[in-house]
């Protein structure tokens, strides 16, 4: 029998060993999305009959082929996040607004991962363009924690969290803008990594940039082993590095080197956004931690910018986060995103330049610090347990109501930096996951990989499993 719960890993080991059968594997996540989703709403698209076609292509390559000849990941399912396109499928971006029309073609993070064998299992809810930390829309009605059906999954990527972190999906695809990996990955107990800039490369750039693909996991492993196939040069992308010589699932298995000089960030870049008690003692118990392993807590202070600072540059970047999103009826854009759309209109291009400038030189003073002060920083990934569903449409202000979920995350889109979160503990009243943030300089994945598997081999995550 299945174990839903299975990573991704094992369940491309088990089938290229034919321990398993890829139609097997399906229908044991399909049932489980019949029988949950329902309740939490991960799952905006399905397509049962594309997912059993392609899990019996899968099986028939098993029979005819040597284990040895099958890509990484043959057969194993993976959801995809409704910001990309799926050839065949609708890609409505969390809108009424967009067209329904199937795609022609799939993205180039789509085809990385049907490519390394993965199965597209249907695709997952995010909040209206993905532009807050919230998985509700007007579209796509509401998503749940599976940890507590009344609070949020987090987001723009919730619907992916809660696929994994439900065992409806081994790993799901997620996208990232200002902590939408992240964030959803410390709502619901996940691992979710953030690539440093243009390591992953969609269709097209971003929002300047600050948006990536990734993936949101129950293990390091998982997610080293899917950036491996996603961290691929690219050369019809604007800008992308070679493809690593060495892959992250290497270096995993490589222990980090002791003596690094680990920095800490626990308050927050906004006044009046205060970090929860919960969120510290997950930062605490982190650096005790890696203390232990031999690192150095440093007091230095980062050279950050301040909210006057970042916050124009980073909205007048953000909000034209949904241009290129082909519209049907504009009219029915949901009221935070046409405010959005109507703050860009008021930016002349060359404001909107000086922007982007700003953003670099914010960025570059903060990244150099990541070689002359510390190598890796530490922070809360949320500075909030996740909210009741519905909080942010109440406060009047939805944007502003991502800020306690997203202030920890959005800096290091700006950056472009490589940032990872990991649910170290469960708050000890509400037994919610409680995530935290490690991000080193551009390109070291390696590094925040290395240094998490310290924590996940401390504090094990990859069993806990909210009560279904």
């Amino acid at each position: 029998m299945i174990d839903p719960f299975s990573s991704a890993v094992e369940l491309a080991t088990a089938i290229r060993e034919r321990e398993v059968s890829p139609v097997e594997v399906a229908e044991c996540y399909l049932d489980r999305i019949a029988k949950l989703d329902p309740k939490l709403n991960a799952f905006c698209f399905r397509a049962d009959d594309d997912v059993r076609a392609a899990a019996a292509d899968a099986a028939d390559a098993v029979v005819r082929s040597a284990p040895e000849e099958l890509p990484s990941f043959h057969g194993v399912p993976i959801p995809v996040k409704d910001l990309v396109d799926v050839a065949g499928w609708p890609t409505t971006y969390g809108s009424l607004a967009t067209h329904r029309a199937p795609r022609t073609a799939s993205d180039p993070v789509v085809q990385r991962l049907t490519g390394a064998g993965f199965i597209p299992l249907g695709k997952t809810t995010t909040s209206e363009f993905g532009a807050v930390s919230f998985t509700e829309s007007e579209a796509q009605g509401i998503s749940r924690n599976p940890w507590d059906p009344s609070r949020t999954p987090g987001g723009s990527s919730g619907g992916a969290a809660i696929a994994v972190a439900a065992g409806m999906a081994p790993i799901a695809h997620a996208e990232d803008g200002g902590g939408s990996i992240r964030v959803p990955a410390a709502c619901t107990g996940l691992v979710g990594l953030k690539p440093t800039r243009g390591l992953v490369t969609n269709a097209c750039v971003e929002v300047e940039g600050f948006g990536t693909g990734g993936v949101v996991s129950r293990t390091l492993a998982d997610t080293a082993a899917a950036l491996d196939v996603l961290a691929r040069h690219d050369p019809g992308a604007w800008w992308s590095p070679p493809t690593p010589t060495r892959s992250l699932t290497d270096a995993l298995t490589t222990a980090p080197p002791t003596g690094l000089r680990i920095g800490v960030l626990t308050t927050s870049l906004i006044d009046g956004i205060s970090v929860e008690p919960a969120c510290l003692t997950a930062v605490d118990t982190t650096l005790r931690t890696l203390e232990r392993a031999g690192h150095e807590i440093v007091d230095d202070q980062l050279p950050l910018p301040t909210a006057e600072e970042l916050l124009p540059t980073f909205m007048k970047i953000w909000n034209v986060a949904g241009a290129g999103i082909p519209l049907a009826d504009p009219d029915r854009v949901e009221p935070h995103n046409r405010a959005q759309r109507d703050a860009a209109g008021t930016v002349d291009s060359w404001a909107y330049a000086e922007s982007v400038h700003t953003a670099q030189q914010l960025s570059r003073r903060v990244v150099e610090a990541f070689t002359s002060s510390v190598d890796l920083l530490v922070t809360p990934t949320t500075a909030c347990l996740p909210p009741q569903v519905g909080a942010w449409r109440e406060s009047g202000d939805p944007v502003a109501a991502s800020y306690p979920m997203a202030v920890f995350t959005s800096l290091f889109n700006v950056t472009g930096q490589p940032a990872i979160s990991v649910p170290v503990r469960h708050d000890d009243a509400s037994g919610l996951p409680v995530g935290v943030q490690l991000v080193a300089a551009p390109w070291r994945e390696d590094l925040v990989l290395q240094v998490a598997r310290t924590l996940e081999q401390t504090h094990p995550w990859a069993q806990r499993r909210p009560a279904m």
